[in-house]
């Protein structure tokens, strides 16, 4: 139909104002979710910052990461025990030489190839030397760090007095006993006749106490433990984190390990100290050194030894535990 010459620019007028009017309405609409979008993302931020200023650290980002880790460890203990290895030389590798590298910063002269070549090498020697491997292999390590830095004052560069000669090789030598000798004590126990379900209970048990702990002194924590050496961690914290450790204990004794309920809680209960002690212990280490992490390779985790701290002195814990009620 055709419109009269006087309506057709009207008509057009029209059409021009319907369009701008959807255009205006389109953007405003784009504005606000926008806006919407900026403020649920500041509202995140906000609680993010609140979370990491309450606890040190980046959440979201580090269980991400610890859920990695974790089902490379569950991959590597429950398809085929030998594949535990290589998992266990990554962690004895990344965290001596991270410690290693820390104690430089510090002023140690200590050498790290060596370092890192010792703590690999028990790994087999614990996986398929047992007990007997695991010691030997551990004080050749200590041997093999010592005669290496003793060799290294031949150079101008490595030259020191007998004093701080005697500080770095008390420094390599106590990398190779706290993290080598202790990391791998869970290869050791991994070795053993059903073994690799006592260390996934074990680390199942301070896992677990860690992460109580953390949330129940992120929820409730008032009281500090240890103010001096963390400032961060509560009775509350400790308390919650006995609680979910005997819990877990028992269940693991019912349906993982095989031993009666009551080694349960004392398989809980033993390792929610250790798991403490050790966390204790190395921010001891970091506060003698003057740092916050031993490292950053971690994302909201700090270092391998961040992580493993808890570890540690748990993996002789529940090796002892293993040789009086899995044997």
């Amino acid at each position: 139909m055709t419109l009269p010459p006087d309506d057709a620019p009207r008509a057009r007028g029209r059409r021009g104002r319907s369009r701008a009017e959807f255009e205006a309405r389109a953007q405003a609409t784009v504005a606000e979710f926008e806006a919407q979008v900026r403020a649920r993302k500041a509202q995140l931020d906000a609680i993010e910052e609140r979370i990491e200023a309450r606890t040190g650290r980046n959440l979201p980002l580090a269980i991400l990461i610890g859920l990695v880790l974790g089902f490379a460890l569950l991959f590597s203990l429950i398809v085929e025990k030998a594949f535990y290895m290589p998992f266990a030389a990554a962690l004895v590798a990344f965290t001596s030489f991270e410690l290693a590298s820390a104690l430089r910063f510090a002023g140690r002269d200590v050498p790290r190839l060596p370092t890192v070549l010792a703590g690999v090498a028990v790994v087999p020697a614990a996986f398929y030397g047992h007990a007997e491997g695991h010691w030997l292999a551990s004080l050749g390590g200590m041997a093999f760090v010592t005669l290496w830095r003793v060799a290294e004052l031949a150079r101008p560069s490595h030259r020191a007095s007998a004093r701080e000669l005697w500080a770095d090789i008390a420094s390599g030598v106590f990398i190779q006993a706290y993290v080598t000798f202790l990391g791998t004590i869970t290869v050791l126990l991994t070795a053993e006749e059903g073994g690799q379900w006592w260390t996934l209970a074990f680390l199942i048990v301070v896992i677990g106490s860690d992460t109580a702990a953390y949330a129940s002194g992120l929820l409730w924590g008032r009281h500090p433990l240890a103010p001096r050496i963390s400032p961060k961690k509560t009775w509350e914290g400790f308390l919650g984190s006995i609680a979910v450790a005997v819990v877990i204990g028992i269940f693991l004794a019912e349906f993982m390990i095989r031993v009666p309920w009551w080694a349960g809680i004392v398989f809980g209960l033993v390792l929610v100290v250790t798991a403490t002690l050790g966390d204790l212990v190395e921010s001891l280490i970091k506060r003698d050194l003057g740092i916050k992490d031993i490292s950053t390779w971690l994302p909201g985790h700090g270092g391998f030894l961040d992580r493993v701290d808890s570890v540690l002195p748990s993996a002789a814990a529940a090796y002892a535990l293993y040789l009086v009620f899995g044997t």
